[in-house]
């Protein structure tokens, strides 16, 4: 029984697609999907901006239990040492080199000949060779390539270093038989393939991806590319069924979890599929994070490695004052659990000078009407307003607070308790902010008013972003 692997290239066409903008949250929550049902790797974009890409592959890496993560080191080799940063701290990490081999890819989107092609190919999985031994490279565009020029780059990159080639019909303009014959074609004139890892990346636009990429398997290719949902390649379902149906006989397997497939391709598509406002705070929705539990017996490296958990990454001193706080606060309780922790981190953690103080605000809703938000911020002793329109009250108030501001925060988590009983409760508020360089900002808003409890929280998570940006 020959073992088939899976590489989730999700992610990776996400960031290329503008159709599919996922947020932060909802990028971390497909690797890990996709890490819960045991696929074999999962690919990482191309880091394009250092600030945001270099967040996203790092947290990804860290929380990775059973995929490699595979990161793409660009077109130099300066990239190769960027991208080895990014997953060095991953169970499993892997460098990939992208090179296109047809004459239209290369001269048009690469800018090179074939001579410097082949020589940056070399070059660029010699580099990787260096920081790890698991090194693919991949033939972009393979499959209406020159073929001597073809064999000639793979030869290369296996003689640098190279343990896996992956080849792709970007264009998928081979039927599966088409397919089976080049791969076996493919063996015969480079036979050191056999002395490493195969995969294969194809297109869907003839809807017969998936029989194609199994017809490669059939001619001794060991590996898949799919997605959850949505691109043109096969579909993470599809292959899975297939393995289901016809892997006895054709001899292969796969150590996807496919009893919890249905569900989990399920989660993803809804991310995938689910359209976002261009105007709410809420346009990428919130989420409960995954449950903890601390007590006051936890030392200050648990406390620490729970806030990164949950995402945020802190100063020295700022772990000081939240570990601080927590050691009170476990003090009077049988636990600790995320919410909690939430608040604590909001409470203490960067508490810095107020940029934006609330002067007052005004909402209007009900049932019968839009809701409407009119705030106004005092900067610099200066009175700032905003009016705004919104699909509630909170969401009003956000975007007036947005127009002020004139910047969007991607809202990666707003909850709302109450911290007292009776008619004049108390609400608490907490909001978390993401900057545009991707760290994570949390404030916190207390009032007998939840309106004014989630305006204050969202002004104390706003003043932090602006105090480290000025």
């Amino acid at each position: 029984m020959r073992k088939i692997r899976v590489s989730d290239v999700t992610l990776r066409e996400c960031a290329s697609s503008a159709e599919h903008s996922l947020s932060f949250r909802e990028k971390i929550e497909i690797a890990k999907l996709m890490d819960k049902l045991h696929c074999d790797i999962i690919e990482m974009p191309e880091i394009k901006n250092p600030s945001t890409d270099v967040l996203l592959i790092k947290t990804i890496a860290s929380l990775m239990q059973h995929s490699v993560v595979c990161a793409d080191v660009g077109s130099t080799v300066s990239g190769v040492e960027t991208a080895w940063n990014c997953v060095k701290g991953a169970a499993k990490s892997a460098l990939k080199v992208s090179v296109p081999v047809s004459a239209v890819q290369m001269e048009f989107n690469f800018g090179k000949k074939p001579p410097v092609v082949l020589k940056t190919a070399e070059e660029l999985v010699k580099e990787c060779k260096k920081y790890t031994d698991y090194v693919e490279f991949s033939a972009v565009d393979a499959v209406r390539g020159e073929k001597t020029f073809l064999t000639d780059i793979i030869k290369a990159a296996i003689g640098a270093g190279a343990n896996k080639i992956n080849i792709c019909d970007s264009e998928g303009i081979l039927l599966p038989n088409e397919m089976a014959d080049f791969i076996g074609e493919l063996y015969n004139a480079v036979p050191e393939l056999n002395d490493v890892s195969l995969s294969v990346e194809v297109s869907d636009k003839l809807s017969m991806a998936t029989a194609a990429a199994f017809s490669a398997i059939s001619a001794g290719a060991d590996e898949i590319k799919l997605v959850a949902d949505e691109f043109d390649f096969p579909k993470l379902e599809n292959v899975m069924n297939v393995f289901r149906a016809k892997g006895d006989s054709a001899g292969i397997s796969s150590k996807v979890r496919t009893t919890e497939i249905g569900r989990t391709a399920a989660q993803m598509k809804h991310f995938l599929t689910t359209s976002k406002s261009e105007t709410s705070p809420f346009d990428n929705g919130v989420n409960n994070i995954e449950g903890l539990t601390l007590d006051k017996n936890d030392t200050i490296t648990t406390v620490i490695a729970a806030v990164k958990k949950i995402g945020y990454d802190l100063s020295d001193e700022d772990n000081s004052n939240v570990y601080a706080a927590f050691q009170r606060v476990a003090a009077k309780k049988d636990f600790v659990g995320t919410k909690e922790l939430e608040a604590i981190i909001a409470s203490s953690a960067l508490q810095v000078p107020s940029t934006y103080t609330i002067e007052s605000y005004v909402i209007n809703s009900g049932n019968i009407i839009t809701a409407t938000a009119n705030i106004k911020l005092i900067k610099d002793g200066k009175a700032l307003t905003g009016v705004s329109v919104g699909d509630g009250p909170v969401d009003a108030a956000f975007l007036a607070i947005e127009q002020i501001v004139g910047h969007h925060y991607e809202l990666d988590d707003f909850q709302i308790r109450a911290v007292t009983e009776g008619r004049e409760a108390m609400g608490s508020s907490l909001v978390k902010l993401r900057s545009a360089s991707g760290k994570l900002y949390s404030g916190t808003g207390i009032s007998t008013d939840v309106i004014g409890a989630s305006i204050r929280a969202y002004v104390s998570a706003l003043n932090k972003i602006a105090y480290e940006e000025e």
